[in-house]
C-alpha cells in the first residue's frame, strides 16, 4: 500500500508541475519579459529565450506531462490491481481521475496564472535544460505537425492592446493624465492629413513677390505669422518664403526700395493627402518651418506650419502675439461672409 501511495504521490507532483509550468510560461507578457531580461540575469535571459522560442519548451513539457500522466497511469494500475484486487480497481481509478484533474491540472493551473512572473523566472533554467535533452523528441514531433502549425506568425502586440493598457494604466494612477492624452495623440498622427491641420489658402497671409518693401511696411508690422509665403500671378502661384525678422531687418537697415523677392527664400511643397507623422519627418528632414499645401489640381489648398504638427501632441498652443486661435475657424467664417456678399 505504501508503494502504491508513493507512485500516485509522484504522479500528482510530476503532472501538477508540468501543468503550472505550461500556464505560467503561457501567461507571462513578453513585453515585462523583455523588461526583466534587461537585469542580465541568468533566469529572465532564459524566460525570454522560452518566449521567443515557446513552442519547444511547451512541446516539453507536454510531452513530459503526459509520460507522467500515460505511464503513471499504467504504472498504478498494475500496482492497485495486486494490492486492491479486481473488485476495488473501478473505485481506485475514479478516485484517481479526481485526484489528477484537480490536484494535477486545475489548482496547478490556476496557481501558475496567478503567480505567472515569479513561478516562471523560478522554472525557466529547468525548462531549458530539459527542452535540450527531449530536443530529438520535440523535433520529431514538429516535423510530424508542421503541416498545421504554419501560418502567420502574430505581432506581440498591437495599436488598440497599447492604447487599452494606457487607458488601464491612468485608471490606476500608473500613468498621469497628459501622458496618457498625449499617447492617445500620436496614435492620432497618422489618421490625419496635412488637409486637417493646415490654415487654409483664405486665411493664407502673403506678399507680393515684386512689392517694394517700403509699399507693405504696414502688412509686415501686424502680421502675427513669422513666415510670410510670397506669391506672383496669385495665391496659386506660390514662388518663397519670407522671414519676418528678415524684412523688418531690412527696414532699419534702409533697404526699403527693395523687393520682396529679394528677401525671398525657398518653399517645399506637399499634398495635401501627407499624413501628419510623415508630415513631421518632411519637417525634420529639411529643417523648414513652413510648407505649402497643394491640392489633387496642383493649387494652394492652404500652410501647415511645424506648430500645426507639435499642437497635434500638445493641443493649441498659443503665444502673446496670437490673435485668432483657430486659424481654420476663421478660414470657414471668411467663406460665409463671401458667399454672403455674392
Amino acid at each position: 500500500m505504501l508503494k502504491l501511495s508513493i507512485v500516485v504521490l509522484i504522479i500528482l507532483i510530476g503532472s501538477a508541475f508540468c501543468s503550472a509550468t505550461e500556464t505560467a510560461l503561457l501567461s507571462v507578457p513578453t513585453l515585462k519579459v523583455q523588461q526583466l531580461a534587461q537585469t542580465k540575469k541568468p533566469a529572465a535571459l532564459a524566460l525570454l529565450a522560452i518566449r521567443k522560442k515557446i513552442n519547444r519548451p511547451i512541446a516539453t513539457v507536454v510531452i513530459i506531462n503526459n509520460i507522467f500522466n500515460i505511464v503513471g497511469s499504467i504504472l498504478i494500475g498494475n500496482i492497485a490491481a495486486s494490492v486492491l484486487g479486481n473488485a476495488w480497481l473501478g473505485i481506485f481509478s475514479a478516485i484517481l481521475t479526481f485526484l489528477v484533474i484537480v490536484f494535477g491540472e486545475i489548482i496547478p493551473k490556476t496557481l501558475g496564472e496567478r503567480y505567472a512572473m515569479n513561478y516562471a523566472l523560478t522554472v525557466a533554467l529547468p525548462v531549458q535544460g530539459l527542452t535540450f535533452i527531449f530536443n530529438p523528441i520535440v523535433w520529431l514531433m514538429e516535423k510530424i505537425t508542421s503541416p498545421f502549425s504554419k501560418g502567420k506568425k502574430l505581432p506581440t502586440t498591437n495599436e488598440a492592446e497599447i492604447m487599452f493598457l494606457t487607458r488601464i494604466g491612468y485608471q490606476e494612477g500608473v500613468i498621469e493624465g497628459d501622458e496618457a492624452e498625449m499617447i492617445r495623440r500620436v496614435f492620432r498622427l497618422n489618421d490625419k492629413s496635412a488637409a486637417n491641420i493646415m490654415t487654409p489658402r483664405i486665411a493664407t497671409t502673403y506678399l507680393w513677390a515684386d512689392s517694394i518693401l517700403a509699399e507693405v511696411k504696414e502688412e509686415i508690422l501686424v502680421s502675427q505669422h513669422s513666415r510670410i509665403v510670397v506669391i506672383e500671378e496669385s495665391i496659386d502661384d506660390v514662388v518663397g518664403v519670407a522671414l519676418k525678422y528678415e524684412l523688418l531687418q531690412g527696414i532699419i537697415s534702409g533697404k526699403e526700395n527693395q523687393k520682396i523677392v529679394d528677401f525671398m527664400r525657398e518653399v517645399r511643397f506637399i499634398p495635401e493627402t501627407l499624413k501628419v507623422d510623415q508630415l513631421l519627418k518632411e519637417f525634420q528632414k529639411y529643417r523648414q518651418h513652413l510648407m505649402v499645401v497643394l491640392d489633387e489640381y496642383g493649387g494652394t489648398s492652404g500652410v501647415v506650419t511645424l506648430e500645426d504638427v507639435l499642437e497635434e501632441l500638445t493641443g493649441e498652443i498659443v503665444d502673446e502675439t496670437d490673435k485668432s486661435v483657430d486659424l481654420q475657424i476663421v478660414a470657414r467664417m471668411r467663406g460665409k461672409r463671401k458667399l454672403k456678399d455674392e
